[in-house]
């Protein structure tokens, strides 16, 4: 096994800096709460329209992760794929890589959640809601807005509701926009995707085996495989096309993927990949 490069160990280090950290700020334990942990609020994807949006949140949510499993398969994948990336790129090529490729992780997501959250305010359009009234519901706290018994305390969004004469069905739809405004998003996945196809790209024949896979995979075969799995699982879990979320971000996958293919393609045809940057 090819020995670990030095841009990869320090993104390694980094992700597991900010892990270590976050944990911490959960006094050790991993609760992904916004609200009982700062450093998700903070560091953590947020979709643009929420109150909680920085601009610094699409480069640091690569950076953050939800549980052990979760940094420890990212982290294995960064040391397998980016290695051997690394090799033949150099650091400074392979970084620039690695970060597009989150950032398209993070711009297909957001772009898929604008759509879903736009579509399923257009079906309550009749209620007539301003554009303040839509920005205070989709950064509400549905479940602070419910006593014990079930029923919505008075305050500015149960005014806004019956104001607009708003029934059951169009408060599922509601209710539905706001859990998509408010999720987070966290990990490196989106960028570890990239490394996937941009491995599969230049080493098509390299055989990958899986602890749940006893018989080696070719790259070719392997990556769009996986692949086709997220996107069937995203168009499944989607408000679009159907309900079964899986709470993994299926459609950032996607986009580090296509980032990391768009790359290879520019990069081979104008013969930029057989140059080191450094």
């Amino acid at each position: 096994m090819m020995n670990m490069t030095e841009t990869v160990k320090q993104l390694i280090i980094i992700n597991v800096l900010f892990f270590v950290g976050t944990l911490a700020l959960g006094h050790f334990g991993l609760d992904m709460n916004p609200d009982m942990n700062p450093a998700y609020r903070i560091l953590a994807l947020y979709y643009p329209e929420n109150n909680n949006f920085e601009l610094w949140q699409p480069i640091t949510h690569m950076f953050m992760h939800g549980g052990f499993m979760h940094i420890a398969f990212n982290m294995f994948a960064l040391y397998s794929f980016g290695s051997a990336l690394e090799h033949f790129w150099g650091s400074k090529k392979f970084l620039f890589f690695y970060i597009s490729c989150g950032l398209g992780a993070a711009l297909l997501h957001t772009a898929i959640n604008y759509i879903q959250i736009h579509s399923l305010l257009d079906s309550v359009s009749s209620l007539n809601l301003s554009k303040s009234e839509l920005q205070l519901i989709l950064n509400a706290d549905y479940k602070s807005l419910f006593d014990s018994n079930g029923q919505m305390v008075a305050g500015n969004i149960r005014t806004i509701l019956e104001k607009a004469g708003c029934n059951q069905e169009q408060f599922g739809v509601l209710s539905e926009a706001t859990a998509i405004s408010r999720g987070t998003v966290v990990g490196a996945s989106g960028a570890i995707y990239g490394l996937l196809t941009a491995f599969a790209f230049m080493f098509p024949n390299a055989e990958l085996a899986l602890m749940f896979i006893p018989v080696p995979i070719k790259a070719k075969y392997f990556v769009p495989g996986l692949l086709a799995i997220d996107l069937f699982l995203g168009f499944r879990g989607s408000s679009l096309f159907g309900s079964g979320g899986t709470g993994i971000a299926h459609f950032a996958h996607i986009g580090g993927a296509i980032t990391g293919f768009l790359m290879m393609l520019y990069w081979k045809k104008n013969q930029f990949d057989k140059n080191r940057w450094n």
